[in-house]
């Protein structure tokens, strides 16, 4: 499964997928998906293109009050949109670090410092269940409708924890359940990287956290997704909705949420 994901994403970045799942998320910088989730227009402005994807679920960088000078790691940074934004609000005195598990990503997010010049951003190859940075270097870190993606969520959390300064702060948009989803939704690779179908509970997204050692966990703003619109958009997909009634695809459109979420170490 992780094959398939890192294959779906390095499509994508490479443009020869336009979508990780459907039309209205995900959905290689269509205009206003970003704004729609959280960005502005003069945030998108400031950064390269290529680096806003579509590939978010929220604007963790506008929920955290970051500090000149201070270290910011961004678990799953893609083409680089929330790392050019952190290292606009640490300056050059501070660090953002990107790690991403899809080589083409890091090739794009890569050239992107480099068209903009940002000598306080680096991108690293590594898995987000196995963090390649010692531990109590950063200040604040960031993730945006990734760890869903993660087979051991409480991996993630552990190892963010292990990263993570004394005080130092999370900030994560992602994707969790109301309720379960039927099989057929569970079964499908193109959910599981769709960010719906390995997606956890709520609660127990936010109980992961707090067992890592996190403090101070709260839900600072939550937003439906209508998976029906992930529906249609790729053949394999369309095929779901064959076996679904309305009903049942009314019901799944009231199962996921996009919660940002706050801790402190």
């Amino acid at each position: 499964m992780k094959e398939f994901i890192k294959k779906t994403y390095g499509g994508i970045a490479k443009k020869k997928k336009k979508s990780c799942c459907g039309p209205t998320c995900c959905s290689d910088n269509s205009p206003g998906v970003s704004e729609k989730v959280g960005y502005t227009k003069e945030e998108l402005d400031s950064i390269p293109d290529s680096a806003n994807m579509g590939l978010g679920c929220g604007n963790p960088v506008a929920l955290l009050s970051l500090k000149k000078g201070e270290t910011v790691v961004d678990l799953g940074s893609g083409g680089g949109i929330d790392a050019f934004l952190a290292a606009k609000k640490v300056g050059e005195k501070g660090r953002v670090i990107g790690i991403d598990m899809t080589e083409e990503m890091l090739e794009k997010a890569r050239k992107n410092a480099r068209e903009v010049g940002a000598k306080n951003v680096e991108f690293k190859l590594g898995d987000i269940e196995e963090i390649p940075l010692e531990g109590a270097v950063a200040d604040c870190v960031i993730s945006n409708c990734v760890i869903n993606l993660a087979d051991d969520k409480q991996k993630v959390f552990d190892e963010t924890y292990r990263i993570m300064k004394k005080g130092g702060r999370l900030m994560v948009s992602d994707m969790v359940l109301l309720a379960d989803l039927p099989d057929k939704i569970l079964k499908s690779p193109e959910m599981q990287a769709g960010c719906i179908a390995k997606a956890l509970k709520k609660e127990d997204y936010v109980n992961k956290i707090k067992r890592a050692g996190f403090k101070d966990v709260n839900i600072i703003k939550e937003d439906p997704v209508r998976v029906s619109d992930y529906i249609g958009s790729d053949k394999v997909i369309s095929d779901l909705a064959n076996d679904m009634s309305d009903q049942e695809i009314e019901v799944i459109d009231k199962t996921v949420v996009s919660i940002k979420v706050s801790a402190t170490k």
